[in-house]
Protein backbone atom coordinates (compact mmCIF):
# COMPACT_ATOMS: atom_id res chain seq x y z
CA UNK A 1 0.00 0.00 0.00
CA UNK A 2 1.23 3.36 -0.43
CA UNK A 3 0.07 6.21 1.75
CA UNK A 4 -0.89 9.59 0.53
CA UNK A 5 -0.11 11.80 3.04
CA UNK A 6 -2.03 14.19 1.79
CA UNK A 7 -4.05 15.91 -1.31
CA UNK A 8 -6.68 16.60 0.21
CA UNK A 9 -4.84 18.94 3.15
CA UNK A 10 -1.22 19.62 4.50
CA UNK A 11 -0.69 16.96 7.15
CA UNK A 12 3.00 18.27 8.04
CA UNK A 13 1.95 21.93 8.41
CA UNK A 14 -1.16 21.18 10.68
CA UNK A 15 -0.94 17.83 12.06
CA UNK A 16 2.18 16.12 12.14
CA UNK A 17 1.41 15.18 15.99
CA UNK A 18 -1.48 13.50 14.74
CA UNK A 19 0.22 11.79 12.25
CA UNK A 20 3.27 10.47 14.27
CA UNK A 21 0.61 9.43 16.56
CA UNK A 22 -0.92 7.37 13.87
CA UNK A 23 2.39 5.94 13.19
CA UNK A 24 2.66 4.88 16.67
CA UNK A 25 -0.57 3.09 16.70
CA UNK A 26 -0.59 1.66 13.49
CA UNK A 27 -4.16 2.38 12.15
CA UNK A 28 -5.89 5.55 11.16
CA UNK A 29 -9.23 6.18 10.56
CA UNK A 30 -10.55 7.98 7.48
CA UNK A 31 -13.94 8.99 6.41
CA UNK A 32 -15.32 8.48 3.04
CA UNK A 33 -15.19 11.73 0.93
CA UNK A 34 -18.89 10.91 -0.99
CA UNK A 35 -19.96 9.52 2.54
CA UNK A 36 -18.79 11.36 5.57
CA UNK A 37 -20.75 8.09 7.46
CA UNK A 38 -18.37 5.64 6.39
CA UNK A 39 -15.39 5.20 8.10
CA UNK A 40 -12.39 3.05 7.00
CA UNK A 41 -9.79 1.63 9.32
CA UNK A 42 -6.52 1.16 7.98
CA UNK A 43 -3.52 -0.34 9.45
CA UNK A 44 -0.67 1.53 8.17
CA UNK A 45 2.48 -0.43 9.98
CA UNK A 46 5.58 -0.89 7.94
CA UNK A 47 4.63 -4.30 6.89
CA UNK A 48 2.07 -3.21 4.69
CA UNK A 49 3.10 0.79 3.76
CA UNK A 50 5.61 0.39 0.73
CA UNK A 51 5.34 4.02 0.79
CA UNK A 52 4.25 7.47 2.24
CA UNK A 53 3.97 9.92 0.13
CA UNK A 54 3.98 13.63 1.98
CA UNK A 55 2.37 16.86 0.04
CA UNK A 56 3.12 20.38 1.98
CA UNK A 57 4.23 23.66 1.75
CA UNK A 58 5.66 23.55 4.87
CA UNK A 59 7.56 20.52 6.20
CA UNK A 60 9.45 22.17 9.19
CA UNK A 61 6.72 20.78 11.90
CA UNK A 62 8.16 17.12 11.05
CA UNK A 63 11.43 17.30 10.89
CA UNK A 64 12.55 16.96 14.27
CA UNK A 65 10.88 13.48 14.29
CA UNK A 66 11.76 11.96 10.79
CA UNK A 67 13.90 9.24 12.86
CA UNK A 68 10.54 7.96 13.81
CA UNK A 69 9.88 6.85 10.31
CA UNK A 70 12.74 5.23 9.82
CA UNK A 71 10.76 1.55 8.90
CA UNK A 72 8.84 3.46 6.20
CA UNK A 73 10.47 4.52 3.35
CA UNK A 74 8.83 7.78 2.05
CA UNK A 75 9.66 11.00 -0.09
CA UNK A 76 8.08 14.40 0.18
CA UNK A 77 6.23 16.78 -2.83
CA UNK A 78 7.31 20.17 -1.29
CA UNK A 79 5.36 23.19 -2.86
CA UNK A 80 7.27 26.30 -2.91
CA UNK A 81 5.44 29.03 -4.50
CA UNK A 82 5.84 33.07 -5.22
CA UNK A 83 2.66 34.30 -4.35
CA UNK A 84 1.75 36.99 -1.33
CA UNK A 85 -0.98 36.60 0.87
CA UNK A 86 -3.62 37.70 -1.74
CA UNK A 87 -3.27 34.36 -3.41
CA UNK A 88 -1.96 31.94 -0.12
CA UNK A 89 -3.51 33.48 2.67
CA UNK A 90 -1.85 31.95 5.71
CA UNK A 91 1.14 30.72 3.76
CA UNK A 92 4.13 32.65 5.72
CA UNK A 93 6.30 30.07 5.05
CA UNK A 94 8.34 31.75 1.83
CA UNK A 95 11.57 33.20 0.88
CA UNK A 96 14.34 32.64 3.18
CA UNK A 97 12.89 30.27 6.09
CA UNK A 98 10.74 28.61 3.16
CA UNK A 99 14.43 27.99 1.04
CA UNK A 100 16.54 26.80 4.09
CA UNK A 101 13.58 24.33 5.55
CA UNK A 102 13.89 23.28 1.57
CA UNK A 103 17.57 22.53 2.24
CA UNK A 104 17.49 20.88 5.73
CA UNK A 105 15.34 18.86 4.60
CA UNK A 106 16.86 17.81 1.62
CA UNK A 107 20.27 17.65 3.60
CA UNK A 108 18.00 14.88 5.95
CA UNK A 109 16.89 12.51 3.52
CA UNK A 110 18.49 12.92 0.33
CA UNK A 111 17.74 15.30 -2.72
CA UNK A 112 16.00 12.65 -4.97
CA UNK A 113 12.97 12.50 -2.07
CA UNK A 114 12.18 15.75 -2.32
CA UNK A 115 10.36 17.01 -4.90
CA UNK A 116 9.74 20.72 -5.69
CA UNK A 117 6.58 21.54 -7.34
CA UNK A 118 6.14 25.26 -8.79
CA UNK A 119 2.31 25.06 -9.39
CA UNK A 120 -0.46 25.78 -9.96
CA UNK A 121 0.69 28.79 -12.24
CA UNK A 122 -1.77 31.42 -12.57
CA UNK A 123 -1.73 34.53 -14.37
CA UNK A 124 -3.20 38.07 -13.93
CA UNK A 125 -1.73 41.61 -13.90
CA UNK A 126 0.46 41.32 -10.71
CA UNK A 127 1.66 37.86 -11.60
CA UNK A 128 2.20 37.78 -14.89
CA UNK A 129 4.51 35.81 -16.85
CA UNK A 130 8.12 38.08 -16.37
CA UNK A 131 6.87 37.57 -12.43
CA UNK A 132 6.83 34.22 -12.39
CA UNK A 133 10.11 33.78 -14.85
CA UNK A 134 11.88 36.10 -12.53
CA UNK A 135 10.98 34.39 -9.00
CA UNK A 136 11.26 30.87 -10.54
CA UNK A 137 14.83 31.44 -11.69
CA UNK A 138 15.69 32.91 -7.89
CA UNK A 139 14.23 29.97 -6.10
CA UNK A 140 15.74 27.25 -9.01
CA UNK A 141 18.97 28.77 -7.93
CA UNK A 142 18.47 28.07 -4.41
CA UNK A 143 17.29 24.44 -4.63
CA UNK A 144 18.56 22.71 -7.56
CA UNK A 145 21.51 21.53 -5.52
CA UNK A 146 18.72 20.25 -2.77
CA UNK A 147 16.14 18.32 -5.93
CA UNK A 148 16.17 16.19 -8.97
CA UNK A 149 13.21 18.02 -10.58
CA UNK A 150 10.28 20.60 -10.56
CA UNK A 151 6.68 20.02 -11.26
CA UNK A 152 4.78 22.66 -12.79
CA UNK A 153 1.06 23.01 -13.13
CA UNK A 154 -1.47 25.73 -14.54
CA UNK A 155 -4.47 26.56 -12.46
CA UNK A 156 -8.02 24.86 -13.33
CA UNK A 157 -10.97 26.53 -12.10
CA UNK A 158 -13.70 24.35 -9.48
CA UNK A 159 -16.78 25.59 -9.57
CA UNK A 160 -16.50 25.44 -5.57
CA UNK A 161 -12.87 28.16 -5.85
CA UNK A 162 -14.47 30.60 -8.37
CA UNK A 163 -15.97 32.51 -5.14
CA UNK A 164 -12.60 32.50 -4.06
CA UNK A 165 -10.75 33.47 -6.99
CA UNK A 166 -13.08 36.16 -8.61
CA UNK A 167 -11.21 39.44 -6.76
CA UNK A 168 -7.96 37.79 -8.50
CA UNK A 169 -9.09 38.69 -11.84
CA UNK A 170 -6.96 35.89 -13.24
CA UNK A 171 -6.45 35.07 -16.86
CA UNK A 172 -7.72 32.05 -18.60
CA UNK A 173 -3.76 30.49 -19.82
CA UNK A 174 -4.56 28.90 -23.27
CA UNK A 175 -2.50 26.61 -24.64
CA UNK A 176 0.16 28.90 -26.80
CA UNK A 177 0.49 30.88 -23.02
CA UNK A 178 0.84 27.35 -21.13
CA UNK A 179 3.77 26.25 -24.18
CA UNK A 180 5.34 29.72 -24.09
CA UNK A 181 5.59 30.40 -20.32
CA UNK A 182 6.87 26.24 -20.78
CA UNK A 183 9.36 27.07 -23.01
CA UNK A 184 11.06 29.67 -20.53
CA UNK A 185 10.70 27.57 -17.19
CA UNK A 186 12.45 24.97 -18.86
CA UNK A 187 15.24 27.00 -20.03
CA UNK A 188 16.07 28.30 -16.48
CA UNK A 189 15.28 24.41 -15.49
CA UNK A 190 17.53 23.22 -17.58
CA UNK A 191 20.32 25.75 -17.05
CA UNK A 192 20.05 24.44 -13.33
CA UNK A 193 20.39 20.82 -14.13
CA UNK A 194 16.63 20.24 -12.87
CA UNK A 195 14.17 17.80 -14.75
CA UNK A 196 10.52 19.16 -15.36
CA UNK A 197 7.56 17.69 -15.29
CA UNK A 198 3.60 18.89 -15.13
CA UNK A 199 0.63 17.73 -13.37
CA UNK A 200 -2.20 16.46 -14.62
CA UNK A 201 -1.57 18.63 -17.56
CA UNK A 202 -3.08 17.48 -21.02
CA UNK A 203 -0.73 19.53 -23.00
CA UNK A 204 2.15 17.88 -24.78
CA UNK A 205 5.34 19.45 -23.63
CA UNK A 206 7.76 16.52 -24.62
CA UNK A 207 9.31 18.26 -27.22
CA UNK A 208 10.74 20.47 -24.67
CA UNK A 209 11.83 18.35 -22.57
CA UNK A 210 8.83 18.36 -19.93
CA UNK A 211 7.37 15.04 -19.23
CA UNK A 212 3.95 13.76 -17.42
CA UNK A 213 4.37 14.13 -14.04
CA UNK A 214 3.50 10.97 -11.62
CA UNK A 215 3.18 12.47 -8.05
CA UNK A 216 2.61 9.38 -6.80
CA UNK A 217 5.57 7.57 -8.62
CA UNK A 218 6.25 4.13 -8.53
CA UNK A 219 9.43 4.18 -10.58
CA UNK A 220 10.52 6.73 -8.00
CA UNK A 221 9.11 4.41 -4.95
CA UNK A 222 10.86 1.34 -6.62
CA UNK A 223 14.24 3.14 -6.66
CA UNK A 224 13.65 3.94 -2.63
CA UNK A 225 13.11 0.49 -2.01
CA UNK A 226 15.36 -1.55 -4.54
CA UNK A 227 12.67 -3.68 -5.65
CA UNK A 228 9.31 -4.24 -7.94
CA UNK A 229 5.54 -3.09 -7.29
CA UNK A 230 2.71 -4.83 -8.56
CA UNK A 231 0.49 -1.58 -8.67
CA UNK A 232 -2.20 0.08 -11.22
CA UNK A 233 -2.97 3.66 -12.43
CA UNK A 234 -5.31 5.28 -10.27
CA UNK A 235 -8.28 5.11 -11.98
CA UNK A 236 -10.27 7.89 -9.40
CA UNK A 237 -7.68 10.55 -10.70
CA UNK A 238 -7.89 12.47 -14.04
CA UNK A 239 -7.26 10.75 -17.24
CA UNK A 240 -4.16 13.14 -17.38
CA UNK A 241 -2.87 12.32 -13.83
CA UNK A 242 -0.20 9.94 -14.05
CA UNK A 243 -0.11 8.87 -10.55
CA UNK A 244 -0.33 5.22 -9.29
CA UNK A 245 -2.99 3.80 -6.52
CA UNK A 246 -2.77 5.24 -2.83
CA UNK A 247 -4.57 5.45 -0.04
CA UNK A 248 -5.56 9.41 1.21
CA UNK A 249 -5.68 9.83 4.55
CA UNK A 250 -6.54 13.25 4.45
CA UNK A 251 -9.95 14.99 4.64
CA UNK A 252 -11.44 18.08 2.78
CA UNK A 253 -11.88 21.16 4.58
CA UNK A 254 -9.24 20.75 7.04
CA UNK A 255 -6.50 22.93 5.38
CA UNK A 256 -5.79 25.84 7.17
CA UNK A 257 -2.97 27.13 4.32
CA UNK A 258 -6.07 29.64 3.17
CA UNK A 259 -4.98 29.16 -0.69
CA UNK A 260 -7.48 30.66 -2.86
CA UNK A 261 -7.01 28.51 -5.51
CA UNK A 262 -7.51 25.15 -3.66
CA UNK A 263 -10.23 22.69 -4.49
CA UNK A 264 -10.06 20.86 -1.17
CA UNK A 265 -11.48 23.77 1.01
CA UNK A 266 -14.70 25.30 -0.38
CA UNK A 267 -15.88 26.49 2.85
CA UNK A 268 -13.78 29.11 5.32
CA UNK A 269 -16.11 28.35 7.81
CA UNK A 270 -16.27 24.83 7.85
CA UNK A 271 -12.35 24.59 7.71
CA UNK A 272 -12.38 26.85 10.99
CA UNK A 273 -14.99 24.43 12.64
CA UNK A 274 -13.05 21.34 11.20
CA UNK A 275 -9.83 22.72 12.40
CA UNK A 276 -11.28 22.80 16.04
CA UNK A 277 -12.19 19.77 16.57
CA UNK A 278 -8.68 18.37 15.77
CA UNK A 279 -7.43 16.15 18.32
CA UNK A 280 -4.12 15.19 18.00
CA UNK A 281 -4.64 12.08 20.35
CA UNK A 282 -7.81 10.61 18.15
CA UNK A 283 -7.96 8.24 15.44
CA UNK A 284 -9.45 10.67 12.77
CA UNK A 285 -8.41 13.75 11.77
CA UNK A 286 -11.05 15.86 13.07
CA UNK A 287 -13.93 14.65 15.45
CA UNK A 288 -15.37 11.47 16.62
CA UNK A 289 -16.86 8.25 15.55
CA UNK A 290 -20.22 8.82 16.49
CA UNK A 291 -23.57 5.89 16.49
CA UNK A 292 -24.69 6.68 12.97
CA UNK A 293 -21.09 5.87 11.61
CA UNK A 294 -20.43 2.80 10.01
CA UNK A 295 -16.70 1.39 11.25
CA UNK A 296 -15.16 -1.23 8.51
CA UNK A 297 -11.31 -2.56 8.41
CA UNK A 298 -10.22 -2.06 5.45
CA UNK A 299 -8.34 -4.84 4.31
CA UNK A 300 -4.37 -3.45 3.27
CA UNK A 301 -0.98 -5.35 1.99
CA UNK A 302 1.94 -5.12 0.59
CA UNK A 303 2.29 -4.30 -3.36
CA UNK A 304 6.03 -5.90 -3.33
CA UNK A 305 6.40 -7.41 -6.23
CA UNK A 306 9.63 -9.56 -5.22
CA UNK A 307 13.10 -9.69 -2.91
CA UNK A 308 14.44 -6.13 -2.36
CA UNK A 309 17.79 -4.93 -2.17
CA UNK A 310 18.09 -4.60 1.75
CA UNK A 311 21.23 -2.76 1.49
CA UNK A 312 19.73 -0.36 -0.73
CA UNK A 313 16.45 -0.19 1.39
CA UNK A 314 18.70 0.58 4.56
CA UNK A 315 20.28 3.58 2.73
CA UNK A 316 17.14 5.24 1.84
CA UNK A 317 15.51 5.72 5.18
CA UNK A 318 16.59 8.38 7.74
Amino acid sequence: MILSVSRRTDIPSYYSDWFYNRIKEGFVLVRNPMNIHQVSKIEISPEIVDCIVFWTKNPLPMLARLGELKEYPYYFQFTLNSYGQDVEEHVLFKGTQGVETFQRLSDQIGRQRVIWRYDPILLNEKYNIEYHLYYFEKLAAKLHAYTEKCTISFIDFYRNTNANVRNLELQVIGAEEKRALAVNLVEIANFYHLKMDTCAEDIELSDLGIAHARCIDAQLIEKILGGKLKVEKDKNQRLACGCVDSIDIGMYNTCANGCKYCYANHCRKAVEKNFKQHDKQAPLLYGLVTESDSVKVRMMKSLKEEQFDLFYRSKSTV
